[in-house]
Protein backbone atom coordinates (compact mmCIF):
# COMPACT_ATOMS: atom_id res chain seq x y z
CA UNK A 1 0.00 0.00 0.00
CA UNK A 2 2.72 2.34 1.00
CA UNK A 3 4.35 2.27 -2.61
CA UNK A 4 1.15 2.60 -4.13
CA UNK A 5 0.16 5.57 -2.08
CA UNK A 6 3.87 6.75 -3.27
CA UNK A 7 3.64 6.34 -6.58
CA UNK A 8 -0.08 8.29 -7.22
CA UNK A 9 1.22 10.91 -4.56
CA UNK A 10 4.26 11.83 -7.20
CA UNK A 11 1.55 12.15 -9.98
CA UNK A 12 -0.57 14.85 -8.25
CA UNK A 13 2.64 16.72 -7.12
CA UNK A 14 3.42 16.75 -10.87
CA UNK A 15 -0.22 17.19 -11.88
CA UNK A 16 -1.87 19.88 -9.28
CA UNK A 17 -5.55 19.64 -10.60
CA UNK A 18 -5.29 15.95 -9.97
CA UNK A 19 -3.86 16.84 -6.13
CA UNK A 20 -7.43 16.00 -4.58
CA UNK A 21 -7.47 12.44 -5.21
CA UNK A 22 -7.33 10.16 -1.88
CA UNK A 23 -4.50 7.80 -2.43
CA UNK A 24 -5.79 5.15 0.19
CA UNK A 25 -7.51 6.81 4.08
CA UNK A 26 -4.37 6.07 6.03
CA UNK A 27 -4.82 4.28 9.83
CA UNK A 28 -2.11 6.99 11.39
CA UNK A 29 -2.47 10.57 11.45
CA UNK A 30 0.81 12.74 11.69
CA UNK A 31 0.73 16.31 12.67
CA UNK A 32 2.98 17.83 10.40
CA UNK A 33 4.28 21.33 11.15
CA UNK A 34 5.40 24.06 8.77
CA UNK A 35 6.76 26.99 10.28
CA UNK A 36 8.23 30.03 9.12
CA UNK A 37 11.87 30.75 7.70
CA UNK A 38 13.55 32.64 10.41
CA UNK A 39 16.57 33.78 7.89
CA UNK A 40 15.49 36.37 6.17
CA UNK A 41 17.45 35.12 2.81
CA UNK A 42 15.29 32.07 2.33
CA UNK A 43 12.44 32.36 0.37
CA UNK A 44 11.07 28.59 0.01
CA UNK A 45 8.44 26.71 1.64
CA UNK A 46 8.90 22.62 1.67
CA UNK A 47 4.64 21.97 1.38
CA UNK A 48 2.79 24.11 -1.28
CA UNK A 49 -1.06 24.60 -0.73
CA UNK A 50 -1.82 21.18 -3.34
CA UNK A 51 0.74 19.13 -1.60
CA UNK A 52 -1.31 19.93 2.14
CA UNK A 53 -4.88 19.06 0.38
CA UNK A 54 -3.16 15.50 -0.94
CA UNK A 55 -2.02 14.81 2.58
CA UNK A 56 -5.24 16.50 4.42
CA UNK A 57 -7.60 14.25 2.13
CA UNK A 58 -5.18 11.30 3.37
CA UNK A 59 -6.01 11.80 7.17
CA UNK A 60 -3.05 13.98 8.02
CA UNK A 61 -2.83 17.25 9.57
CA UNK A 62 -0.98 19.76 8.81
CA UNK A 63 -0.14 23.31 10.80
CA UNK A 64 1.55 25.95 8.47
CA UNK A 65 2.81 29.40 10.24
CA UNK A 66 1.23 32.17 8.96
CA UNK A 67 3.07 33.53 6.24
CA UNK A 68 5.20 30.66 5.40
CA UNK A 69 4.70 30.51 2.14
CA UNK A 70 4.30 34.15 1.09
CA UNK A 71 7.74 34.74 -0.10
CA UNK A 72 7.08 32.02 -2.60
CA UNK A 73 3.19 33.45 -3.31
CA UNK A 74 1.25 31.19 -1.33
CA UNK A 75 -1.32 33.06 0.29
CA UNK A 76 -2.11 31.84 4.20
CA UNK A 77 -6.35 31.52 2.61
CA UNK A 78 -4.75 29.40 -0.09
CA UNK A 79 -3.27 26.77 2.62
CA UNK A 80 -6.76 27.18 4.68
CA UNK A 81 -8.66 26.46 2.08
CA UNK A 82 -6.50 23.49 1.48
CA UNK A 83 -7.10 22.30 4.94
CA UNK A 84 -4.23 23.04 6.97
CA UNK A 85 -4.29 25.00 10.41
CA UNK A 86 -2.85 28.25 10.02
CA UNK A 87 -1.33 29.21 13.22
CA UNK A 88 0.27 32.35 14.13
CA UNK A 89 3.24 31.68 15.97
CA UNK A 90 6.63 29.91 15.09
CA UNK A 91 6.00 27.88 18.60
CA UNK A 92 3.12 26.13 17.72
CA UNK A 93 4.23 25.28 14.57
CA UNK A 94 7.31 23.44 15.83
CA UNK A 95 5.75 21.65 18.09
CA UNK A 96 4.33 19.12 15.53
CA UNK A 97 5.08 15.53 15.64
CA UNK A 98 7.42 16.12 12.20
CA UNK A 99 8.78 19.40 11.47
CA UNK A 100 9.33 20.27 8.02
CA UNK A 101 12.15 23.43 7.17
CA UNK A 102 14.25 24.51 4.64
CA UNK A 103 16.88 26.08 6.89
CA UNK A 104 17.97 23.70 9.87
CA UNK A 105 16.47 25.73 13.43
CA UNK A 106 18.40 27.93 15.66
CA UNK A 107 18.90 26.55 18.92
CA UNK A 108 15.64 28.87 20.19
CA UNK A 109 13.96 27.11 17.58
CA UNK A 110 15.14 23.57 19.04
CA UNK A 111 13.78 24.49 22.02
CA UNK A 112 10.05 24.90 21.00
CA UNK A 113 10.32 21.53 19.50
CA UNK A 114 8.45 18.27 21.34
CA UNK A 115 11.21 15.80 22.73
CA UNK A 116 11.16 12.89 20.12
CA UNK A 117 9.93 14.94 17.35
CA UNK A 118 11.47 14.41 13.48
CA UNK A 119 12.67 17.25 12.03
CA UNK A 120 13.07 17.32 8.07
CA UNK A 121 15.63 20.08 6.80
CA UNK A 122 18.74 21.14 5.52
CA UNK A 123 22.00 20.46 7.95
CA UNK A 124 24.00 23.22 5.81
CA UNK A 125 27.17 21.62 7.54
CA UNK A 126 29.84 24.91 6.60
CA UNK A 127 26.96 26.90 9.56
CA UNK A 128 26.90 24.35 11.85
CA UNK A 129 28.62 23.87 14.94
CA UNK A 130 28.80 21.21 18.25
CA UNK A 131 26.34 23.42 19.72
CA UNK A 132 23.00 22.57 17.32
CA UNK A 133 24.12 18.77 17.63
CA UNK A 134 23.66 19.45 21.33
CA UNK A 135 20.51 20.45 21.28
CA UNK A 136 18.92 18.29 19.19
CA UNK A 137 20.55 15.65 21.24
CA UNK A 138 18.73 17.16 24.51
CA UNK A 139 15.80 17.43 22.81
CA UNK A 140 16.15 13.14 22.04
CA UNK A 141 14.89 14.85 18.00
CA UNK A 142 15.41 12.43 15.18
CA UNK A 143 17.18 14.53 12.26
CA UNK A 144 16.97 14.14 8.46
CA UNK A 145 19.04 16.90 6.53
CA UNK A 146 18.18 17.26 2.95
CA UNK A 147 22.20 16.79 1.83
CA UNK A 148 21.81 12.88 2.83
CA UNK A 149 18.76 11.61 2.12
CA UNK A 150 18.44 8.95 -0.52
CA UNK A 151 15.86 7.95 -3.27
CA UNK A 152 14.90 3.92 -3.44
CA UNK A 153 18.01 3.86 -6.48
CA UNK A 154 20.42 5.76 -4.34
CA UNK A 155 20.27 8.85 -6.08
CA UNK A 156 19.91 12.46 -3.67
CA UNK A 157 16.39 13.76 -4.45
CA UNK A 158 16.75 16.97 -3.00
CA UNK A 159 20.68 17.64 -3.70
CA UNK A 160 19.69 17.04 -7.58
CA UNK A 161 16.68 18.95 -7.57
CA UNK A 162 18.38 21.84 -5.98
CA UNK A 163 21.70 22.00 -8.20
CA UNK A 164 19.05 21.80 -11.40
CA UNK A 165 17.71 25.05 -10.26
CA UNK A 166 21.13 26.01 -9.60
CA UNK A 167 22.71 25.05 -12.60
CA UNK A 168 19.95 26.98 -14.29
CA UNK A 169 20.04 30.06 -12.94
CA UNK A 170 24.41 30.90 -12.27
CA UNK A 171 24.72 31.62 -16.12
CA UNK A 172 21.46 34.01 -15.69
CA UNK A 173 23.36 35.90 -12.73
CA UNK A 174 26.73 35.59 -14.74
CA UNK A 175 24.83 37.19 -17.74
CA UNK A 176 24.05 39.80 -15.22
CA UNK A 177 27.20 40.82 -13.81
CA UNK A 178 29.29 40.89 -17.34
CA UNK A 179 27.05 43.20 -18.55
CA UNK A 180 27.67 46.86 -18.56
CA UNK A 181 24.31 47.53 -16.20
CA UNK A 182 26.39 46.19 -12.90
CA UNK A 183 29.61 48.31 -11.81
CA UNK A 184 32.78 46.66 -12.70
CA UNK A 185 31.20 44.37 -15.52
CA UNK A 186 32.75 43.74 -19.26
CA UNK A 187 29.73 45.29 -20.84
CA UNK A 188 30.06 41.45 -22.68
CA UNK A 189 26.65 39.45 -23.43
CA UNK A 190 27.08 35.88 -22.73
CA UNK A 191 27.41 33.95 -25.52
CA UNK A 192 27.70 35.70 -28.95
CA UNK A 193 26.46 36.96 -32.10
CA UNK A 194 27.61 36.68 -35.73
CA UNK A 195 31.19 38.08 -36.26
CA UNK A 196 32.30 38.21 -32.18
CA UNK A 197 34.00 35.78 -30.33
CA UNK A 198 31.61 33.84 -27.56
CA UNK A 199 32.34 34.24 -24.14
CA UNK A 200 34.37 31.91 -22.05
CA UNK A 201 32.75 29.62 -19.02
CA UNK A 202 34.68 27.22 -17.14
CA UNK A 203 32.81 24.98 -15.09
CA UNK A 204 35.04 23.16 -12.46
CA UNK A 205 32.82 20.25 -11.55
CA UNK A 206 30.78 17.62 -13.93
CA UNK A 207 27.87 17.15 -11.62
CA UNK A 208 24.27 18.16 -11.81
CA UNK A 209 25.12 22.12 -11.52
CA UNK A 210 27.96 21.79 -14.46
CA UNK A 211 25.54 19.61 -16.80
CA UNK A 212 22.61 22.11 -16.19
CA UNK A 213 24.81 25.14 -16.46
CA UNK A 214 26.49 23.97 -19.47
CA UNK A 215 23.30 23.62 -21.19
CA UNK A 216 22.69 26.82 -20.45
CA UNK A 217 25.60 28.00 -21.66
CA UNK A 218 25.66 25.85 -24.89
CA UNK A 219 21.90 27.45 -25.59
CA UNK A 220 23.31 31.12 -25.48
CA UNK A 221 26.14 30.09 -27.61
CA UNK A 222 29.31 30.29 -24.48
CA UNK A 223 32.00 28.34 -25.73
CA UNK A 224 32.01 26.17 -22.20
CA UNK A 225 34.93 23.97 -20.61
CA UNK A 226 34.74 21.42 -18.04
CA UNK A 227 36.91 19.97 -15.69
CA UNK A 228 37.01 17.07 -12.77
CA UNK A 229 38.84 14.86 -11.69
CA UNK A 230 36.49 11.56 -12.22
CA UNK A 231 36.63 10.41 -15.67
CA UNK A 232 33.51 9.21 -15.75
CA UNK A 233 31.85 12.01 -14.48
CA UNK A 234 33.45 13.64 -17.74
CA UNK A 235 32.24 11.30 -20.24
CA UNK A 236 28.45 11.26 -19.04
CA UNK A 237 28.53 14.76 -19.03
CA UNK A 238 29.46 14.85 -22.46
CA UNK A 239 26.95 11.79 -22.78
CA UNK A 240 24.21 13.85 -21.67
CA UNK A 241 25.19 17.28 -23.08
CA UNK A 242 25.07 15.25 -26.89
CA UNK A 243 28.26 17.45 -27.49
CA UNK A 244 31.82 17.27 -27.80
CA UNK A 245 32.36 20.01 -25.10
CA UNK A 246 35.80 20.40 -24.08
CA UNK A 247 36.60 18.27 -20.83
CA UNK A 248 39.78 18.28 -18.73
CA UNK A 249 41.38 16.50 -15.17
CA UNK A 250 41.91 19.15 -12.94
CA UNK A 251 45.85 19.95 -12.72
CA UNK A 252 47.43 23.66 -11.95
CA UNK A 253 48.60 24.27 -15.07
CA UNK A 254 45.86 23.32 -17.75
CA UNK A 255 43.57 24.92 -15.33
CA UNK A 256 45.11 28.04 -14.85
CA UNK A 257 45.42 28.35 -18.39
CA UNK A 258 41.94 28.25 -18.92
CA UNK A 259 41.11 30.63 -16.39
CA UNK A 260 42.87 33.15 -17.76
CA UNK A 261 40.98 33.62 -20.82
CA UNK A 262 37.71 33.05 -18.69
CA UNK A 263 34.87 35.18 -18.55
CA UNK A 264 33.31 33.37 -15.92
CA UNK A 265 33.95 30.81 -13.52
CA UNK A 266 31.72 28.25 -12.51
CA UNK A 267 33.11 26.56 -9.28
CA UNK A 268 30.35 23.27 -8.90
CA UNK A 269 32.99 20.65 -7.28
CA UNK A 270 30.86 19.00 -4.50
CA UNK A 271 32.87 17.43 -1.28
CA UNK A 272 32.49 14.15 -0.96
CA UNK A 273 33.22 13.94 2.75
CA UNK A 274 31.42 17.23 3.79
CA UNK A 275 34.06 19.73 2.45
CA UNK A 276 34.98 20.96 -0.98
CA UNK A 277 38.22 20.88 -2.09
CA UNK A 278 39.73 24.25 -3.09
CA UNK A 279 41.17 23.83 -6.72
CA UNK A 280 41.27 27.29 -7.54
CA UNK A 281 43.98 29.15 -5.49
CA UNK A 282 44.39 33.19 -4.74
CA UNK A 283 47.36 33.43 -7.30
CA UNK A 284 45.09 31.92 -10.28
CA UNK A 285 42.66 34.32 -9.39
CA UNK A 286 44.40 36.98 -9.47
CA UNK A 287 45.84 36.53 -13.16
CA UNK A 288 42.26 36.14 -14.54
CA UNK A 289 41.12 39.27 -16.93
CA UNK A 290 39.50 41.90 -14.92
CA UNK A 291 35.84 42.07 -14.61
CA UNK A 292 35.44 38.43 -15.15
CA UNK A 293 32.20 36.84 -12.90
CA UNK A 294 33.16 34.18 -10.08
CA UNK A 295 30.43 31.91 -9.36
CA UNK A 296 31.27 29.92 -5.97
CA UNK A 297 27.97 27.29 -6.08
CA UNK A 298 29.68 25.30 -3.87
CA UNK A 299 30.53 27.84 -0.91
CA UNK A 300 27.65 25.91 1.54
CA UNK A 301 30.40 23.54 1.89
CA UNK A 302 33.41 25.45 2.27
CA UNK A 303 33.80 26.60 -1.51
CA UNK A 304 36.68 25.30 -4.54
CA UNK A 305 38.14 29.09 -4.83
CA UNK A 306 40.33 29.99 -2.65
CA UNK A 307 38.67 33.91 -2.88
CA UNK A 308 34.89 32.61 -2.09
CA UNK A 309 33.50 34.07 1.03
CA UNK A 310 29.89 33.40 1.81
CA UNK A 311 27.50 36.44 0.39
CA UNK A 312 23.93 37.08 0.79
CA UNK A 313 21.22 38.13 -1.48
CA UNK A 314 20.87 41.52 -0.25
CA UNK A 315 24.76 42.18 -0.69
CA UNK A 316 25.16 38.73 -3.03
CA UNK A 317 28.62 40.27 -4.89
CA UNK A 318 32.37 41.76 -4.06
CA UNK A 319 35.63 42.49 -5.89
CA UNK A 320 39.13 40.89 -5.19
CA UNK A 321 41.79 41.19 -7.32
CA UNK A 322 38.91 43.14 -9.65
CA UNK A 323 37.44 39.87 -10.08
CA UNK A 324 33.78 39.75 -9.45
CA UNK A 325 32.53 36.94 -6.88
CA UNK A 326 29.21 35.54 -6.52
CA UNK A 327 28.56 33.55 -3.26
CA UNK A 328 25.22 32.98 -1.97
CA UNK A 329 25.04 29.96 -0.76
CA UNK A 330 21.09 29.19 -1.44
CA UNK A 331 20.89 29.88 -5.06
CA UNK A 332 17.85 28.33 -5.61
CA UNK A 333 16.04 30.61 -3.27
CA UNK A 334 16.04 32.93 -6.28
CA UNK A 335 13.37 31.12 -8.01
CA UNK A 336 11.32 29.98 -4.81
CA UNK A 337 7.92 29.25 -6.52
CA UNK A 338 9.72 26.44 -8.39
CA UNK A 339 11.98 25.35 -5.58
CA UNK A 340 9.36 24.74 -3.15
CA UNK A 341 7.05 23.00 -6.12
CA UNK A 342 9.76 20.41 -6.62
CA UNK A 343 11.01 20.22 -2.66
CA UNK A 344 7.16 19.43 -2.31
CA UNK A 345 7.12 17.12 -4.82
CA UNK A 346 10.06 15.19 -2.98
CA UNK A 347 8.46 15.26 0.39
CA UNK A 348 4.71 15.31 0.05
CA UNK A 349 4.65 10.96 -1.15
CA UNK A 350 7.85 10.49 2.01
CA UNK A 351 5.23 11.98 4.10
CA UNK A 352 2.28 9.61 3.22
CA UNK A 353 4.58 6.77 3.01
CA UNK A 354 5.64 7.90 7.03
CA UNK A 355 1.90 7.91 7.62
CA UNK A 356 1.15 4.52 5.94
CA UNK A 357 3.92 3.20 8.27
CA UNK A 358 3.29 4.77 11.78
CA UNK A 359 5.51 7.44 12.09
CA UNK A 360 9.00 8.66 11.14
CA UNK A 361 10.61 5.83 13.21
CA UNK A 362 8.99 2.81 10.89
CA UNK A 363 10.15 5.16 8.51
CA UNK A 364 13.73 4.47 9.49
CA UNK A 365 13.11 1.02 10.13
CA UNK A 366 11.79 0.23 7.24
CA UNK A 367 13.47 2.15 4.10
CA UNK A 368 17.54 2.15 4.52
CA UNK A 369 17.85 5.19 1.59
CA UNK A 370 15.49 7.34 4.41
CA UNK A 371 17.93 6.25 7.05
CA UNK A 372 20.56 7.66 4.89
CA UNK A 373 19.57 10.84 5.48
CA UNK A 374 18.88 10.48 9.80
CA UNK A 375 22.33 12.49 11.88
CA UNK A 376 20.83 12.26 14.97
CA UNK A 377 18.67 9.92 16.48
CA UNK A 378 17.04 9.85 20.01
CA UNK A 379 19.67 11.54 21.70
CA UNK A 380 22.61 10.07 19.68
CA UNK A 381 24.59 11.25 16.96
CA UNK A 382 24.50 8.80 13.88
CA UNK A 383 26.39 10.41 11.56
CA UNK A 384 30.38 9.88 11.39
CA UNK A 385 31.29 12.83 9.62
CA UNK A 386 29.57 14.83 11.56
CA UNK A 387 31.13 13.34 14.94
CA UNK A 388 34.98 13.75 13.10
CA UNK A 389 34.51 17.79 12.33
CA UNK A 390 32.89 18.05 15.88
CA UNK A 391 34.73 15.97 17.66
CA UNK A 392 31.69 14.13 18.88
CA UNK A 393 31.77 10.40 19.63
CA UNK A 394 28.77 8.83 17.37
CA UNK A 395 26.52 5.63 17.10
CA UNK A 396 25.86 3.62 14.27
CA UNK A 397 22.13 4.35 13.46
CA UNK A 398 21.79 0.30 12.87
CA UNK A 399 22.74 -1.04 15.93
CA UNK A 400 20.47 1.64 18.14
CA UNK A 401 17.79 0.41 15.84
CA UNK A 402 18.57 -3.58 15.82
CA UNK A 403 18.77 -2.47 20.14
CA UNK A 404 15.40 -0.65 20.11
CA UNK A 405 13.55 -3.30 17.55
Amino acid sequence: MGAKMAEISKEAGIYPQESLAKTGTSDHSILIGVPKEAELQEKRVVLTPEAVALLVNNNQRVMVESGAGKPSKFSDKAYSDAGAKVVYSTKEALEAAVVLKVEPPTEEEIGYMKPGSCLISALQLGKQNADYIHALNRKKITAVSFEHLEDKVGGMPVVRAMSEIAGSSVMLIAAEYLSSAKKGGKGLILGGITGVPPTNVVIIGAGTVAEYAARTGLGLGASIKIFDNHLYKLRRIKQLLGQQVYTSTIDNYTLGEALKKADVVIGALRGEKGRAKVVVSEEMVAEMMPGSVVIDVSIDQGGCIETSRMTTHNDPVYSMYDIIHYCVPNIASRVSGTASMSLSNIFTPILLQMADLGGAEEMIFNYKWFMKGVYTYRGSLTNAHLARKFQMTHKELQLLLAARY
